[in-house]
């Protein structure tokens, strides 16, 4: 459970929030066979992120920054 360590509802709701939004962003460039594995491991991104995150966005973009950077060193995106 990426979110188990997030016990405020505000900052819960921001994480679902930030997953949602960087999911939308990367979903149509992993290969459908990839998919559920690559959600969970953005979703333990978000969570390692959240609590030096600003706000929602801050959030996204630093989850979305680290999910591609370690995508493009494993080779697995070609982003």
């Amino acid at each position: 459970m990426p979110f188990s360590s997030l016990h405020d509802p505000s900052d819960l709701a921001r994480a679902y929030a930030a997953m949602e939004a960087a999911w939308n962003q990367v979903v149509d460039m992993i290969p459908e066979a990839l998919r559920q594995e690559e959600r969970q491991r953005l979703a333990y991104i978000v969570a390692a992120c959240a609590p030096l995150a600003l706000d929602e966005d801050d959030l996204t973009q630093n989850a979305l920054q680290q999910f591609r950077q370690r995508s493009r060193q494993a080779g697995a995106l070609g982003t």
